[in-house]
């Protein structure tokens, strides 16, 4: 009976002391303070505490429908940040690891390539400061991550990203390890704009969100700059998107990256308002016939560099007027041996540079352009 009592005293002071520890935490963790909303991303938002404390949430990390909000917390010192639960960092990261290309050309743009320690897939990397830096190290794909490579990396952060839902794998296995993380769903924005914004998202994440402020201000004043030179009055001509994938023809949606910089470059979407879902849509190879022989524009044709390769990819639309005219375009202008394209790594920070491409393009497509090139 007295052994009884006795730990019954010692529950009672132990449940006294919870109890007062949660009166008395300085910490409650309610980020509602707006820091940043963004202009034309609509996939992330930057808020604060009553304590100064940071959070950037992520809203749209991945495609489809199972969406799952993603956050990772900003911490001035490890006192502010004791006994919060979630994804966090203490301090400015300077240790960065990266799963999507698109990320080390936002950190190349802040000025901080530099803080790149490890990459997924290094062969298909533009940036020489990492690409021939020997000190970035490949730590694997998907779900076949080195973790012996990751670990010895010491990563502040790993940047990843998602297709149509959380990786549980690899996230388990980071927050066994203690690693941060946080999905970008840059790519899942369909404005030019919206994409490039995601570069404030990442300045936050290093302690520098004015620069990044400061930085997307000027690329949309540069985007607008390029836009002021189109001609909008004049008859649009008509593209044509893609190759075939077994044997399905694939459109992608009105609202899309590529349609919409088609719309602003003075083009028109020649499936335009026959796919206004949020993805894109297959068709047979007839119907794709009938599109290509109307096309003034055929853009996209996956990894072919020569009107050659076209042939042979999609042979059946050898002899249709686009083809024969020699009106096609492709986005791997700026590659890499393994196949690599600029397009999906600098591009989304210099989407300027991409309109003017497509400018051109539209206005025949005889003068130099950067990230697309015609086929010969």
């Amino acid at each position: 009976m007295k052994l009884f009592g006795y730990l019954a005293i010692i529950f009672a002071a132990i449940w006294v002391s919870i109890g007062c520890a949660e009166v008395g935490k300085e910490h409650d963790f309610i980020f509602t303070e707006s820091l940043y909303l963004p202009t034309n991303a609509s996939g992330f938002e930057i808020v604060a505490d009553a304590d100064n404390n940071v959070l950037l949430r992520v809203t749209r990390p991945w495609q489809g429908e199972a969406i799952e909000e993603q956050t990772l917390a900003m911490f001035a010192n490890a006192e502010s940040a004791e006994g919060y639960s979630g994804q966090r960092i203490v301090g400015r990261a300077s240790r960065v690891v990266c799963m999507s290309t698109s990320h080390i050309a936002m950190l190349d743009a802040l000025g901080l390539v530099e803080t790149v320690v490890g990459v997924s897939g290094k062969q298909y990397v533009m940036n020489e400061e990492v690409a021939d830096n020997v000190d970035v190290i490949d730590i694997g794909y998907d779900s076949n991550l080195d973790y012996e490579k990751l670990l010895l990396l010491r990563p502040d952060v790993v940047l990843l990203y998602g297709v149509s839902a959380e990786n549980t794998s690899v996230t388990t296995k980071l927050r066994e390890l203690r690693i941060p993380y946080i999905y970008l769903g840059d790519y899942v924005e369909q404005s030019p704009l919206g994409k490039a914004e995601w570069l404030v998202a990442v300045a936050e994440i290093m302690g520098c969100r004015e620069r990044g402020e400061a930085l997307y201000a000027d690329i949309v004043a540069r985007y607008e700059s390029v836009r002021t030179t189109i001609d909008y009055e004049s008859e649009r001509p008509k593209v044509m998107f893609n190759t075939p994938y077994q044997d399905v023809w694939y459109m992608p949606s009105d609202e899309s990256y590529m349609v919409r910089l088609v719309e602003d470059s003075g083009g028109e979407y020649i499936y335009k308002g026959r796919n206004q879902s949020s993805g894109s849509v297959g068709i047979s190879l007839e119907e794709a016939y009938m599109l290509a022989t109307e096309a003034d524009v055929w853009m996209n044709v996956g990894q072919c560099s020569s009107l050659e390769e076209l042939r042979s990819a999609a042979p059946h639309f050898a002899n249709v007027p686009v083809v024969v005219r020699g009106a096609v375009y492709n986005n791997n202008a700026r590659a890499t041996a393994a196949g690599g394209s600029d397009f999906w790594e600098s591009a989304i920070v210099r989407p300027d540079i991409v309109l003017r491409d497509m400018a051109a393009i539209m206005r025949g497509g005889e003068e130099e352009m950067y990230y697309h090139h015609k086929l010969k």
